[in-house]
């Protein structure tokens, strides 16, 4: 059975209950015990613990500001600094009521003309300078082996063609004559022209 309102209590307190006060949970209810709610326990321990450390840290604070003499206003502070403000110092006032001089008033030394420091004309950077650079030697290499190529190519066709010459002459030399006799002048000419070439070479 509901009790009854006494009448010295409103509504609002009759119906307002208090609210209870249930410890928080950290994880699922239902852990297995082991190293799972171990570590749910110990991070519920952590935060009680840092929840109490900050609640010491907060009354500390109050306890302090309390005890501690009222701060004094700011001198930086910007309302009553305001007017300040817009006055100028009067060494710069001076400065800036001080006409200024003109080509003809200034002294000899500031009339020197002083050469204009010009920006360095040094040409800019082209992007990937660098790899164009070794790109550029690449080629150059490149057409050094060619050329070395087609060099010894050439060599070694115009030593085919002495070959084939030589090979002609000795045939038409050692080929017998009206009475199959070999044919010397010539043959000493080719041997001695292969002599000469071998010693060369």
């Amino acid at each position: 059975m509901a009790s009854k309102r006494k009448p010295d209590q409103t509504e609002s307190e009759f119906g307002a209950k208090k609210p209870t006060k249930k410890s928080f949970s950290v994880g699922p209810r239902n852990l297995p015990k082991g190293i799972h709610r171990q570590k749910v326990q110990k991070i519920k321990h952590d935060l009680i613990r840092k929840a109490k450390i900050k609640k010491s840290y907060n009354k500390l604070k109050e306890r302090e500001q309390a005890e501690r003499p009222p701060i004094l206003p700011s001198a930086y502070n910007f309302e009553e600094n305001q007017a300040a403000s817009l006055e100028l110092h009067p060494d710069r006032q001076a400065m800036l009521d001080k006409p200024e001089p003109t080509v003809r008033d200034r002294p000899e030394t500031m009339k020197v003309d002083r050469p204009r420091r010009q920006r360095d004309q040094r040409r800019k950077k082209a992007p990937l300078e660098k790899e164009m650079r070794l790109a550029q030697q690449d080629k150059e290499r490149a057409e050094a082996r060619r050329q070395e190529i087609e060099k010894s190519n050439l060599q070694r066709q115009k030593r085919l063609e002495e070959n084939e010459r030589f090979r002609r002459e000795l045939a038409k030399a050692r080929g017998g004559g009206r009475s199959g006799q070999r044919k010397l002048g010539r043959e000493s000419k080719v041997l001695l022209e292969r002599v000469k070439r071998s010693l060369i070479e």
